[in-house]
């Protein structure tokens, strides 16, 4: 699977709401990079950047198109690190494919609407630094 441009996708529409992809269609000409998908959907809230930035450094694919796997554990997928074996029903249940940059989002906003950033405890040490010097 190729990371698609921001410009050939439509967004889908999910009962999370519709994903911005505005922004990221005006920061380039073409393409759109992964952190900048990121930062616009998650724009209002901030710290799930922080956790794409230390969990996958904002990449959802690899330099062969295939979806990021996590190296501790192979079933963490793409730009938020979701792991299949934990959440993967959820996310059918959702309507949400894992491996797709704007669904892996979108489930990662239901994780934090319904566990806030817990998922994401073992990456704190990385995003909880970024946060505090915000502060």
């Amino acid at each position: 699977m190729m990371a698609a441009s921001a410009t050939t996708i439509t967004p889908p529409e999910t009962e999370f709401g519709t994903i911005a992809v505005a922004e990221a269609q005006e920061s380039t000409a073409a393409t759109a990079s992964d952190e900048v998908i990121v930062r616009s959907y998650f724009r209002d809230i901030p710290i799930m950047a922080e956790i794409a930035r230390c969990e996958s450094t904002f990449r959802h694919t690899v330099s062969n198109g295939t979806v990021l796997r996590g190296r501790v554990d192979n079933d963490d997928t793409g730009v938020m690190q979701i792991n299949y074996r934990y959440h993967g029903k959820k996310a059918a249940e959702l309507k949400l494919d894992l491996e797709d940059i704007y669904h892996n989002m979108a489930y990662a906003r239901y994780l934090y609407e319904t566990q806030g950033t817990q998922p994401w405890s073992a990456s704190a040490p990385c995003w909880n630094k970024r946060v505090a010097a915000n502060i």
